[in-house]
This record gives structure tokens, sequence and C-alpha cells, in this order.
């Protein structure tokens, strides 16, 4: 396999590698936009709830693109600086907690757009699939990882469809479980390994969380 046609057939590929591993109580937290349509394959192949790792960059002042590290919301935040690039643009802990806040009252912002209002999932106990479309430096998804592991479920699982094998391999630390169909020795970009890698919109992500908890909804009447 060398590439995707789209985030859906990379969904369901991921989904079948996943569906024979017999995850006791799983959950499938998504990064969004992208890591939603993957997501929503899982949910449909193991039938578990699908809720949202909400993460943001702390971009360096007037180089926004250049993270300094990355923040997850949640009870107690997860802030994970670049210490190497923090030092660089000489921001202190004190100064990136302070931009973290700004990034914290975007994540809110989103999330009440996202999931209206919608309760998290428990993870407690429970074995927690984290997905999204794929993982090049792997910043963004160590926070989120962090963040997870606070919540302390039974077993932690980190599944993607593409990703540096590196980054896999300095992320291994931060769960018990790696899935990974396509491993490129140089990848170039997460997109070069999709046919069709448009921009997942907003719309979008409401539409595949809407799904998820109706299909949840029906499996549970269905077990009734």
């Amino acid at each position: 396999m060398s590439g995707f046609l789209n985030r859906a057939e990379a969904g369901k590929a991921l989904a079948s590698e996943l569906a024979g591993r017999g995850y006791t109580d799983p959950v499938i937290l998504a990064l969004p936009r992208g890591g939603v349509p993957v997501g929503i394959e899982v949910v449909r192949e193991l039938r578990a709830p699908m809720d949202l790792v909400m993460v943001r960059k702390i971009g360096v002042p007037r180089q926004p693109e250049l993270a300094a590290a990355a923040v997850v919301n949640g009870e107690n935040p997860q802030i994970v600086i670049n210490e190497g690039i923090a030092a660089q643009a000489g921001l202190s802990h004190d100064e990136i907690e302070r931009l973290a806040q700004t990034q914290l009252d975007e994540i809110a912002r989103r999330r009440e757009i996202y999931l209206k209002g919608r309760a998290s999932v428990p993870l407690e106990g429970r074995t927690v699939i984290v997905v999204d479309d794929g993982i090049a430096t792997g910043a963004t998804m160590r926070a989120s990882l962090k963040a997870v592991r606070k919540r302390k479920p039974a077993k932690l699982v980190l599944a993607v469809p593409v990703a540096a094998p590196d980054t896999l391999e300095a992320l291994r630390g931060e769960v018990d479980e790696v899935v990974c169909l396509l491993k490129p020795p140089l990848l170039l970009g997460i997109g070069a390994h999709y046919a069709d890698f448009g921009q997942t919109s907003d719309d979008e992500v409401i539409r595949l969380l809407d799904e998820a908890d109706r299909l949840i909804r029906k499996n549970e009447d269905v077990q009734d």
C-alpha cells in the first residue's frame, strides 16, 4: 500500500486493522478536523463512541506557524513545550502559559460548535483509541496523548493511517500500543499519501459526530 484515496478509505483500512484486536470497552478520540472522517469509520466497525481531542498549537509571536508548544483542554490543561524553539524565541514558561489561555478559549469555542454542549465521553478504565489522519512531527499528538493519559484509560492506543517512522518511535513511550498502516522512510507531508486531502469543514465534523451519536444510540437500543 502506497497511499489512500481519501480519509474515508484510510479510516476503513484502519478500522479493519483494529477490528480483530479484541479491545475492551473502546472509545474513539479523534483530532479535528482531519481525524474525524478517519475516526467515524472506526466507530462504524467497533461500534464505539467518539469524542474529540482538542489541541491547539502555541505559535511563536510574529511567527505563528512555528510551534513553541501545544495545549490540550480538559480539567487540567496539558501544555507540551518545544524547549528548543521556545528558547530560540526567548519565550519563558510563564509567557507560554499566558499564550496558552488564548488557545484554550478557542478550543472551548470550537468544542461548543462541534459537540453542541454534549458532555465528554468518560475514559477512565476504558480502551482509548486516539485517531488522526496522519502524523508528521508529532508535537500536537504528543500533547494529546499526555492529556488523555491523565484521564486514566485502562489502555491507550495510537492509531493512524500514515506517520513518519522516527516520530512513531518517539511517541511509543506515551501509549500502550501503536497501529500505523504506512510508515514511509521519507515523509514529505501527510497529504502526499492521499489522492484527495482536501480540508475537512466544520460542517462535516458536526455531521460525522452526529452520525457517531446515532450509531451508538442504535447499538444500545439493539442491546436493550
